[in-house]
């Protein structure tokens, strides 16, 4: 059971958030879409309000959101995916070309990353959730791993309150990290992707190599890219109007 909101009417487009993140991160900018479109945000297993899972890999979330779409009545739809969100929105296309009308990934390639998430791990478990008394205790104990209060802040994001007192986190923390080999593992294309295919990554981003670039040009029939200048991973985030500016063009 995939928790999701959407806004607007018409033509429908998906959007997906990356890991650790949740629909309410991609809330403003489908707002904005929402004036053209039917902009449907879904937290994907395991994260957000959606239901926690024994496995995770991109075949198994390609499949959570053709069933989705299957539930609600949707044979035909743009999907936007934001890195993690973005190798999702890919398998969904492999596995289900004829419900994909146009891709739009978001400071990802299809290719394998090397581990990069070690010290967000290392400060999600080191954080003693059932102990927490406040929200200051949470933050006090990633402080010790992450410099960056806008990361703190957007993990802080997972954080619920338990009716009988103390809080949670939202996502499945002990499986995203059992199964983070299949967080980064590449997408793999047999065939040229014939969906016309929308890249947009942030100047300031590393996510979409010169490696990436390569393998997206032999696996992609039909494709775009576009660096979006003085953003980084976050480009939604960092820059939206610009990112809004290059969605609308490419899906009108």
């Amino acid at each position: 059971m995939l928790n999701y909101k959407e806004f607007g009417e018409g033509e429908p487009v998906i959007i997906l958030h990356g890991l650790f993140g949740m629909l309410d991160n991609w809330q403003s900018f489908a707002k904005l879409l929402a004036n053209d479109y039917r902009v449907i945000l879904v937290d994907q297993r395991d994260h957000g309000k959606s239901e926690h899972t024994d496995a995770f890999n991109y075949k198994l979330l390609a499949q959570d959101l053709h069933d989705f779409c299957d539930e609600n009545g949707i044979y035909g739809c743009s999907v936007i995916g934001h890195s993690m969100g973005g190798k999702t929105a890919m398998q969904f296309a492999i596995d289900y070309p004829d419900f994909v009308q146009r891709l739009i990934v978001v400071d990802i390639g299809p290719m394998a990353y090397a581990p990069g998430h070690q010290i967000i791990y290392e400060a999600l478990h080191a954080v003693d959730i059932d102990a927490a008394e406040s929200r200051k205790d949470v933050e006090k104990t990633l402080a010790e791993y992450i410099e960056d209060a806008g990361v703190r802040l957007f993990l802080m994001k997972n954080l619920k309150r338990k009716k009988e007192g103390g809080y949670a986190w939202k996502m499945n923390l002990d499986l995203l990290t059992k199964d983070y080999p299949n967080i980064i593992a590449g997408i793999t294309l047999d065939d040229l992707l014939e969906t016309p295919t929308l890249f947009v990554g942030g100047s300031n981003s590393v996510y979409l190599s010169d490696e990436q670039l390569k393998q997206i040009s032999t696996s992609f029939m039909t494709y775009h890219v576009e660096f979006i200048e003085g953003a980084g991973h976050w480009v939604h985030a960092e820059k939206p109007a610009e990112l809004l500016e290059l969605v609308q063009e490419f899906l009108d």
